[in-house]
């Protein structure tokens, strides 16, 4: 009950911001998500503990490209704001190399931090901004949560395989399966009701691929957690963990579906 009963007020609040919210009140909900998202990244990527105001720069770097999309909707505005924050993150190091013992592999971090957070997480403002964006997004957000749910029954009553035991070892090849089928399912369903002139095709091929990416950032944030020595990213989300927790998947999953939508191939 712990997890059941935080997850639904968690989705049912998502929910209802895509089905009632304007864009505008949508974009001030991701640009909070956004920095607590890059805060939790930065205090697993930097354990040094850095004080509040050198954190929150560097929070304000990895989340600039995301907030910039926030607040003008234009795809053109992202590359700009991701070049900005690439050189911001360049000055600082410059200015304090001397303050670091490890200075290549923080800076490293640093900058996967202002892609995976920064960049992937700005996409989804980008999504929601296109026509029937909302409907789309709670067609990824279904694909997401039903392929982790999925793949977690699936996995505990039939998985043997394991999938990548050495990143995380309680994922199995025969869980993934589970999860890519309960993530059709979900995205069929989910655009029946929302989108039901929609190509099913389009959705089918699209729900299997968006599975697969969603494991894969699933998998990335294992990775990160591994490599810093952290069992959750954070501890906002009563019995969830962090915000980064959650939004793992979605973090993969939305740049791929918006790209799809604007560059359709089916």
């Amino acid at each position: 009950m712990e997890r059941i009963v935080p997850g639904l007020l968690i989705a049912g609040l998502w929910l209802l911001l895509l089905l009632f919210g304007s864009i505008q009140f949508f974009n001030v909900i991701i640009v909070l998500v956004i920095v607590v998202a890059a805060d939790e990244y930065v205090k697993m990527a930097d354990p040094r503990g850095l004080p509040v105001i050198k954190r929150a720069l560097i929070d304000c770097i990895i989340a600039l490209p995301a907030v910039s999309v926030c607040f003008i909707p234009d795809p053109g505005i992202l590359p700009l704001a991701s070049i900005f924050s690439f050189s911001a993150f360049t000055c600082y190091f410059l200015y304090h190399y001397r303050n670091f013992s490890e200075s290549y592999n923080l800076f490293t971090r640093l900058i996967f931090g202002l892609f995976y957070v920064g960049i992937l997480g700005a996409h989804c403002s980008l999504l929601r901004a296109i026509p029937e964006g909302a409907s789309w997004l709670i067609i990824a957000s279904a694909i997401t949560a039903s392929s982790d749910t999925g793949a977690y029954f699936v996995g505990k009553r039939f998985g043997k395989r394991k999938l990548c035991p050495n990143i995380s070892p309680n994922k199995t090849i025969e869980g993934a399966v589970g999860g890519v089928g309960s993530a059709v399912i979900a995205a069929v369903l989910f655009a029946l009701l929302l989108l039901p002139s929609y190509n099913l095709l389009f959705i089918v091929i699209a729900a299997i691929f968006l599975a697969i990416i969603g494991i894969a950032g699933d998998l990335t944030e294992s990775i990160i957690k591994r490599g810093t020595g952290a069992k959750d990213s954070g501890s906002c989300l009563a019995g969830h963990g962090g915000v980064l927790d959650r939004v793992d998947s979605l973090l993969f999953v939305a740049p791929v579906l918006y790209y799809l939508l604007i560059n359709p191939v089916v």
